[in-house]
Protein backbone atom coordinates (compact mmCIF):
# COMPACT_ATOMS: atom_id res chain seq x y z
CA UNK A 1 0.00 0.00 0.00
CA UNK A 2 1.31 2.93 -1.20
CA UNK A 3 1.81 5.74 0.36
CA UNK A 4 2.12 9.78 -0.29
CA UNK A 5 3.28 12.73 2.06
CA UNK A 6 1.94 16.37 1.36
CA UNK A 7 2.24 19.48 3.13
CA UNK A 8 5.87 18.73 4.55
CA UNK A 9 4.64 15.51 5.94
CA UNK A 10 1.61 17.06 8.02
CA UNK A 11 -0.86 15.19 5.00
CA UNK A 12 -0.54 11.73 4.38
CA UNK A 13 -2.61 10.01 1.72
CA UNK A 14 -2.55 6.29 0.68
CA UNK A 15 -5.56 3.78 -0.69
CA UNK A 16 -6.03 1.18 2.43
CA UNK A 17 -8.91 -0.35 0.28
CA UNK A 18 -10.56 -0.56 -3.25
CA UNK A 19 -12.09 2.65 -3.96
CA UNK A 20 -10.93 4.52 -1.06
CA UNK A 21 -8.49 7.19 -0.57
CA UNK A 22 -7.44 7.73 3.01
CA UNK A 23 -6.21 11.91 3.61
CA UNK A 24 -4.52 11.43 7.10
CA UNK A 25 -3.91 14.85 9.44
CA UNK A 26 -0.82 14.43 10.49
CA UNK A 27 0.83 17.47 12.31
CA UNK A 28 1.69 15.81 16.15
CA UNK A 29 3.66 19.14 17.36
CA UNK A 30 0.48 21.35 16.85
CA UNK A 31 -2.16 18.74 17.88
CA UNK A 32 -2.89 18.52 14.46
CA UNK A 33 -3.83 22.22 14.23
CA UNK A 34 -4.48 23.08 10.53
CA UNK A 35 -2.19 25.80 9.04
CA UNK A 36 -2.03 27.32 5.36
CA UNK A 37 -0.12 24.73 3.89
CA UNK A 38 -2.27 21.76 4.96
CA UNK A 39 -5.43 23.75 4.09
CA UNK A 40 -3.91 24.16 0.59
CA UNK A 41 -2.57 20.73 0.30
CA UNK A 42 -6.00 19.41 1.53
CA UNK A 43 -8.12 21.11 -0.87
CA UNK A 44 -5.68 20.56 -3.90
CA UNK A 45 -6.40 16.67 -2.97
CA UNK A 46 -9.13 15.94 -2.49
CA UNK A 47 -10.45 18.19 -5.67
CA UNK A 48 -7.84 15.63 -7.76
CA UNK A 49 -9.31 12.68 -6.60
CA UNK A 50 -11.87 10.43 -7.93
CA UNK A 51 -12.07 7.73 -5.43
CA UNK A 52 -15.44 6.27 -5.02
CA UNK A 53 -14.86 7.22 -0.77
CA UNK A 54 -12.99 9.39 0.99
CA UNK A 55 -11.45 8.68 4.36
CA UNK A 56 -10.48 11.58 6.47
CA UNK A 57 -8.99 11.28 9.52
CA UNK A 58 -5.63 11.79 11.83
CA UNK A 59 -2.87 10.66 12.48
CA UNK A 60 -1.78 10.26 15.99
CA UNK A 61 -3.83 11.10 19.01
CA UNK A 62 -5.52 13.84 17.65
CA UNK A 63 -7.85 14.77 14.57
CA UNK A 64 -7.81 18.56 14.41
CA UNK A 65 -7.29 20.90 17.28
CA UNK A 66 -8.60 23.52 14.35
CA UNK A 67 -6.49 26.70 12.67
CA UNK A 68 -3.26 27.03 14.06
CA UNK A 69 -3.32 30.64 14.96
CA UNK A 70 -1.10 29.97 18.26
CA UNK A 71 2.04 30.22 16.23
CA UNK A 72 1.13 34.19 14.70
CA UNK A 73 3.01 37.18 16.87
CA UNK A 74 1.48 39.76 18.27
CA UNK A 75 1.94 42.38 15.14
CA UNK A 76 0.34 40.01 12.36
CA UNK A 77 -2.22 38.05 14.68
CA UNK A 78 -5.28 39.91 13.31
CA UNK A 79 -4.41 40.08 9.64
CA UNK A 80 -3.13 36.48 9.56
CA UNK A 81 -5.58 34.31 11.45
CA UNK A 82 -7.91 36.45 8.96
CA UNK A 83 -5.89 35.43 6.11
CA UNK A 84 -6.64 31.87 7.47
CA UNK A 85 -9.95 31.78 8.34
CA UNK A 86 -11.11 33.37 5.00
CA UNK A 87 -9.14 31.50 2.25
CA UNK A 88 -7.46 28.71 3.07
CA UNK A 89 -9.72 27.01 5.54
CA UNK A 90 -12.92 28.11 2.96
CA UNK A 91 -11.50 25.99 0.20
CA UNK A 92 -10.63 23.00 2.04
CA UNK A 93 -14.05 22.94 3.31
CA UNK A 94 -15.71 23.62 -0.08
CA UNK A 95 -13.60 21.08 -1.66
CA UNK A 96 -15.07 18.26 0.93
CA UNK A 97 -18.34 19.61 0.24
CA UNK A 98 -18.06 19.67 -3.21
CA UNK A 99 -16.89 16.25 -3.37
CA UNK A 100 -19.06 14.22 -5.59
CA UNK A 101 -18.87 10.76 -3.79
CA UNK A 102 -19.03 10.02 0.10
CA UNK A 103 -16.80 11.38 2.28
CA UNK A 104 -16.03 9.81 6.24
CA UNK A 105 -14.51 11.25 9.13
CA UNK A 106 -12.79 8.59 11.31
CA UNK A 107 -13.09 11.15 14.63
CA UNK A 108 -9.40 9.23 16.16
CA UNK A 109 -9.31 11.97 18.58
CA UNK A 110 -10.27 15.34 19.98
CA UNK A 111 -11.85 17.36 17.09
CA UNK A 112 -11.70 21.08 18.35
CA UNK A 113 -13.11 24.34 16.47
CA UNK A 114 -12.02 24.23 12.85
CA UNK A 115 -11.11 20.76 13.05
CA UNK A 116 -14.73 19.32 14.17
CA UNK A 117 -16.30 21.84 11.80
CA UNK A 118 -13.86 19.78 8.87
CA UNK A 119 -15.76 16.50 10.33
CA UNK A 120 -18.97 17.78 10.00
CA UNK A 121 -18.51 18.32 6.53
CA UNK A 122 -17.83 14.97 5.85
CA UNK A 123 -21.18 12.96 5.07
CA UNK A 124 -20.48 10.18 7.88
CA UNK A 125 -18.60 10.23 11.11
CA UNK A 126 -17.32 7.44 13.26
CA UNK A 127 -16.06 8.60 16.65
CA UNK A 128 -13.43 6.77 19.65
CA UNK A 129 -15.16 6.63 22.74
CA UNK A 130 -13.28 9.24 24.71
CA UNK A 131 -12.33 11.95 22.31
CA UNK A 132 -13.68 15.20 22.61
CA UNK A 133 -15.28 17.42 20.13
CA UNK A 134 -16.06 21.29 20.53
CA UNK A 135 -16.40 24.65 19.36
CA UNK A 136 -14.53 27.58 21.23
CA UNK A 137 -14.96 30.79 19.87
CA UNK A 138 -16.94 32.21 22.94
CA UNK A 139 -13.54 31.36 24.91
CA UNK A 140 -11.61 33.28 22.60
CA UNK A 141 -13.38 35.90 21.57
CA UNK A 142 -14.17 34.78 18.34
CA UNK A 143 -17.44 35.09 16.22
CA UNK A 144 -17.65 32.34 13.56
CA UNK A 145 -18.76 32.30 10.43
CA UNK A 146 -22.29 31.87 9.30
CA UNK A 147 -21.99 29.22 6.81
CA UNK A 148 -19.94 27.26 9.62
CA UNK A 149 -22.59 27.80 12.32
CA UNK A 150 -25.47 27.54 9.36
CA UNK A 151 -23.72 23.76 8.91
CA UNK A 152 -24.08 22.80 12.57
CA UNK A 153 -27.83 23.53 12.32
CA UNK A 154 -28.20 21.20 9.79
CA UNK A 155 -26.41 18.73 11.01
CA UNK A 156 -26.91 18.68 14.91
CA UNK A 157 -30.78 21.32 15.41
CA UNK A 158 -30.85 24.96 16.65
CA UNK A 159 -30.36 23.85 20.20
CA UNK A 160 -27.07 21.77 20.51
CA UNK A 161 -25.67 24.59 18.03
CA UNK A 162 -26.43 26.74 20.81
CA UNK A 163 -24.78 24.78 23.40
CA UNK A 164 -22.33 24.16 21.38
CA UNK A 165 -21.20 27.84 20.03
CA UNK A 166 -22.74 29.89 23.35
CA UNK A 167 -21.43 27.33 26.47
CA UNK A 168 -18.37 26.71 24.51
CA UNK A 169 -17.80 23.58 26.24
CA UNK A 170 -16.11 20.33 24.59
CA UNK A 171 -18.60 17.04 24.70
CA UNK A 172 -17.42 13.58 24.82
CA UNK A 173 -17.73 11.42 21.94
CA UNK A 174 -20.91 9.77 23.44
CA UNK A 175 -22.90 13.06 23.82
CA UNK A 176 -22.01 14.12 20.24
CA UNK A 177 -23.63 11.05 19.42
CA UNK A 178 -26.86 11.88 20.96
CA UNK A 179 -26.73 15.38 19.53
CA UNK A 180 -26.43 13.85 16.00
CA UNK A 181 -22.72 15.52 15.81
CA UNK A 182 -21.54 12.01 14.86
CA UNK A 183 -23.16 8.89 13.62
CA UNK A 184 -21.44 6.14 15.53
CA UNK A 185 -18.91 6.16 18.35
CA UNK A 186 -16.62 2.57 18.72
CA UNK A 187 -14.00 1.89 21.04
CA UNK A 188 -10.42 3.41 20.57
CA UNK A 189 -8.71 0.10 19.14
CA UNK A 190 -11.72 -0.30 16.64
CA UNK A 191 -11.95 3.18 15.18
CA UNK A 192 -9.27 2.72 12.49
CA UNK A 193 -11.10 -0.83 11.23
CA UNK A 194 -14.54 0.72 11.48
CA UNK A 195 -14.22 3.11 9.63
CA UNK A 196 -12.17 1.36 7.11
CA UNK A 197 -14.67 -0.68 6.89
CA UNK A 198 -17.87 1.74 6.51
CA UNK A 199 -15.54 3.50 3.51
CA UNK A 200 -14.92 0.12 1.96
CA UNK A 201 -18.77 -0.81 2.06
CA UNK A 202 -19.74 2.84 0.58
CA UNK A 203 -16.97 2.59 -2.02
CA UNK A 204 -18.65 -0.95 -3.30
CA UNK A 205 -21.79 0.50 -3.80
CA UNK A 206 -22.91 1.07 -7.31
CA UNK A 207 -20.66 4.98 -8.53
CA UNK A 208 -23.89 6.27 -9.80
CA UNK A 209 -26.11 6.03 -6.95
CA UNK A 210 -23.39 7.27 -5.16
CA UNK A 211 -22.83 10.39 -6.90
CA UNK A 212 -26.74 10.76 -7.41
CA UNK A 213 -27.92 10.28 -3.93
CA UNK A 214 -24.88 12.95 -2.80
CA UNK A 215 -26.47 15.61 -5.38
CA UNK A 216 -29.80 14.84 -4.42
CA UNK A 217 -29.31 15.07 -0.44
CA UNK A 218 -26.96 18.43 -1.61
CA UNK A 219 -29.81 19.75 -3.58
CA UNK A 220 -32.15 19.58 -0.84
CA UNK A 221 -30.40 21.26 1.71
CA UNK A 222 -29.39 24.21 0.03
CA UNK A 223 -32.38 24.83 -1.55
CA UNK A 224 -35.94 25.55 0.32
CA UNK A 225 -39.18 23.69 -0.84
CA UNK A 226 -40.62 23.58 -2.43
CA UNK A 227 -37.96 23.12 -5.42
CA UNK A 228 -38.01 25.48 -8.09
CA UNK A 229 -39.52 24.08 -11.06
CA UNK A 230 -36.58 24.03 -13.29
CA UNK A 231 -34.51 22.57 -10.08
CA UNK A 232 -37.65 19.74 -9.50
CA UNK A 233 -37.38 18.73 -13.31
CA UNK A 234 -33.39 18.31 -13.50
CA UNK A 235 -33.64 15.99 -10.16
CA UNK A 236 -36.63 14.07 -11.96
CA UNK A 237 -34.15 13.44 -15.19
CA UNK A 238 -31.59 12.14 -13.02
CA UNK A 239 -33.52 9.70 -11.25
CA UNK A 240 -35.04 8.70 -14.53
CA UNK A 241 -31.27 8.23 -15.69
CA UNK A 242 -30.26 5.56 -13.80
CA UNK A 243 -33.38 3.29 -15.07
CA UNK A 244 -31.37 3.59 -18.57
CA UNK A 245 -28.09 2.71 -16.88
CA UNK A 246 -25.76 -0.29 -17.08
CA UNK A 247 -25.15 0.09 -13.60
CA UNK A 248 -28.52 -0.37 -12.64
CA UNK A 249 -29.27 -3.67 -15.12
CA UNK A 250 -26.59 -5.22 -13.59
CA UNK A 251 -27.46 -4.16 -9.70
CA UNK A 252 -30.57 -6.07 -10.49
CA UNK A 253 -28.96 -9.00 -12.42
CA UNK A 254 -26.37 -9.68 -9.20
CA UNK A 255 -29.04 -9.41 -6.92
CA UNK A 256 -30.76 -11.79 -8.74
CA UNK A 257 -28.29 -14.24 -9.25
CA UNK A 258 -26.52 -13.37 -5.52
CA UNK A 259 -23.17 -12.18 -6.30
CA UNK A 260 -21.02 -9.22 -6.07
CA UNK A 261 -22.07 -6.63 -8.84
CA UNK A 262 -19.62 -5.41 -11.66
CA UNK A 263 -20.06 -1.77 -11.36
CA UNK A 264 -19.06 0.08 -14.57
CA UNK A 265 -19.93 3.86 -13.58
CA UNK A 266 -22.60 4.60 -17.10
Amino acid sequence: MSSRELASGKLLVDEPADGVARIRISNPARRGALDHEILDAMAAEVQGQDAHCLLLTGHGPVFSAGYDIGSFDDEAFSREAESLVAHPFTAAIEAIEAYRFPVVAGINGHAIGGGLEVAVTCDIRIAARGVKLGMPPAKIGLIYSHTGIRKFIEVCGLANTNELFLLGRNVDADRAHEMGLVNQVVEPGELEEAALSIAAEIAANAPLSLEGNKRVIRTLREHPWPLPEELERELVELRESCFYSEDFREGIRSFAEKRPPRWKGR
